[in-house]
């Protein structure tokens, strides 16, 4: 089975995690779509929803689908939100940001009552950190943030270079008009140490370390989708 037939069954089976009446989060990227197009098939079929978007590319998607997105400020807590990973590691730890969405997707997480991480098998892993960490930095005096970054990463044995994200060979800028920072780390093996490291790092918006934030991950697989707790 492709990966993306695994992303298709994760993201198809979130949908039996909703019910009428929900306020929901849609998440972003490649697994997070298949999710949003299963919403909008419940919604055609009569579930009534409540909508906030993670990112403009996930707000045009829902939209294009004939969703409507309401302002998280008007909407205040979810029920949940459904949200892929880039990976997922031991007790629900997560990487995420390769779409560029880490600080809204953090943002919509931490409203809500419960989050489901949707995957294909591949993004299960035993250690994170062979996907680069995103890190989200204030473009004013970057450098100098860097710095502190190189910094905090060698307390950690982290010797690998931030490298800014780019896209059309310009820098990429985020929806909330910051720059990414990807950090092939190889091994992060004190995940909650670095996160909070970095989190106290000046110009460090944030990172893409999700840590107790995942309450359920539905892995698609060859041989169905495997439901795992933290």
């Amino acid at each position: 089975m492709s990966a993306d037939t695994q992303k298709q069954a994760a993201g198809l089976a979130a949908i039996d995690h909703i019910e009428s009446g929900m306020k929901v989060g849609l998440g972003t990227g490649s697994t997070a779509a298949w999710f949003v197009k299963a919403v909008a098939d419940a919604v055609r079929d009569g579930l009534k929803l409540t909508l906030v978007s993670t990112s403009n590319q996930t707000t045009h998607l829902a939209q294009s689908l004939g969703l409507e997105i309401k302002d998280i400020n008007d909407v205040g807590k979810l029920d949940v939100c459904v949200d892929g990973a880039d990976e997922i590691g031991s007790g629900l730890a997560l990487i995420k940001g390769g779409g560029g969405a880490l600080l809204r997707e953090k943002l919509i997480w931490e409203m809500a009552d419960r989050c489901i991480v949707i995957a294909d098998a591949a993004k299960h892993v035993a250690t994170l950190g062979a996907f680069a960490l995103p890190i989200e930095v204030e473009p004013f005096a970057y450098k100098g943030t860097i710095n502190r970054i190189c910094d905090v990463l060698s307390e950690f044995d982290i010797a690998k270079l931030p490298v800014l994200r780019k896209k059309g060979g310009e820098s990429f800028v985020t929806d909330g008009g910051n720059l990414i920072f990807d950090v092939p780390c190889g091994a992060i093996l004190d995940p909650s140490g670095l996160a909070s490291a970095l989190k106290a790092t000046t110009g460090v918006v944030d990172h893409g370390l999700f840590l107790d934030l995942a309450d359920v991950a539905l892995i698609g697989t060859d041989s169905g989708v495997d439901i795992l707790h933290p």
